[in-house]
């Protein structure tokens, strides 16, 4: 039971870190600016239930990926911890990740970014596909899975709630206390990261080593 409490934490954490849901509301106001809170609601919905899908998606595909490609669960580790390192450096100095828009272009995205930028790839982004794949990976029981799909759709469901409320939490917030909590969200990444990257090194190096002898 302690395992499962501790796998449904650890997914819980770093899928709500890397899709940062606080960071991207500044993001989608901007893009959403020129929208009612009706149709503001609906974007917001339209995108995570999009993003939902591709995670699962990615998190039981992964594997038929790797084995098309000849590609191991180790090196996806080491490089999403790469990916996760970086993502974490820009969120601890409060950077945000944006898809650049011309102002001029904006409106013709509309009536479709829920899709593209939003659920593909500022929620769903590198981070997160290669954290549910990982993780899939490491869900060694059925009871595992259904954890981590779970996390997945509360982290999202929350996703949800953070964006649809976003207007009246960034007023609350203020810009100090968005960047005080990127800060703080780059920085468990930036951890993540670490362990991702070492759990991917070690068996590797095992393995060059074990050859040589």
């Amino acid at each position: 039971m302690n395992e499962i409490i501790a796998f449904a934490f650890l997914a819980f954490t770093s899928f709500f870190t890397l899709i940062n849901p606080i960071g991207t509301m500044p993001i989608f106001m901007t893009m959403t600016s020129n929208l009612d809170d009706k149709h503001r609601a609906k974007t917001a919905k339209k995108a995570t239930i999009a993003a939902f899908f591709t995670i699962v998606l990615f998190a039981f595909s992964g594997q038929l990926l790797f084995k098309f490609f000849g590609i191991s669960v180790n090196s996806f580790r080491v490089v999403g911890g790469v990916i996760f390192f970086l993502m974490g450096m820009d969120m601890l100095q409060a950077r945000l990740a944006t898809i650049k828009v011309k102002e001029d272009q904006v409106k013709s995205y509309v009536n479709d970014i829920s899709i593209t930028p939003l659920a593909i790839p500022m929620i769903s982004g590198p981070g997160a596909l290669t954290n549910a794949i990982v993780m899939m990976e490491d869900a060694t029981s059925v009871t595992h899975k259904i954890v981590l799909i779970s996390a997945i759709f509360i982290v999202l469901l929350l996703t949800f709630i953070i964006l649809w409320s976003s207007s009246k939490i960034l007023k609350l917030m203020g810009e100090t206390g968005q960047n005080v909590l990127m800060r703080l969200m780059g920085l468990i990444v930036m951890v993540i990261a670490v362990e991702f990257f070492f759990s991917g090194l070690k068996p590797i190096l095992i393995d060059i080593f074990g050859k040589m002898n």
